[in-house]
């Protein structure tokens, strides 16, 4: 899908995808479901099904942009306000696939 110029001349190099599907996306999406616990890049592989070589990259991307952040070999969603707001968009999407807007369900 195409953007427009203007938001390509202002979006930063080194922007984030985020988009649905993305192994950051994933990633991040994982660790927000269990912001409660930290995991080893192998548990972040065999939960997520990313490849073993994509984890760490992803990882480390996320942690330059402050989502992120490991100590030693554990890896953890960022305590950041930028954090709360994707949370909060990422249940809302939850939320909206399960509502019952035909009224079917009881």
């Amino acid at each position: 899908m195409p953007i427009s110029i203007d938001r390509f001349d202002d979006e930063p190099a080194d922007a984030l995808n985020l988009q649905e599907g993305t192994h950051p996306y994933r990633l991040l999406q994982f660790l927000a479901d269990h912001s409660d616990q930290a995991f080893t890049q192998t548990e972040l592989h065999e939960s997520t099904g990313i490849k073993r070589g994509s984890i760490g990259a992803a990882l480390s991307r996320l942690e330059d942009r402050g989502l992120v952040r490991h100590r030693g070999r554990y890896w953890a969603i960022a305590e950041d306000d930028r954090l709360a707001s994707y949370a909060a968009q990422v249940n809302a999407s939850s939320a909206s696939t399960t509502d019952d807007y035909y009224g079917d369900g009881e």
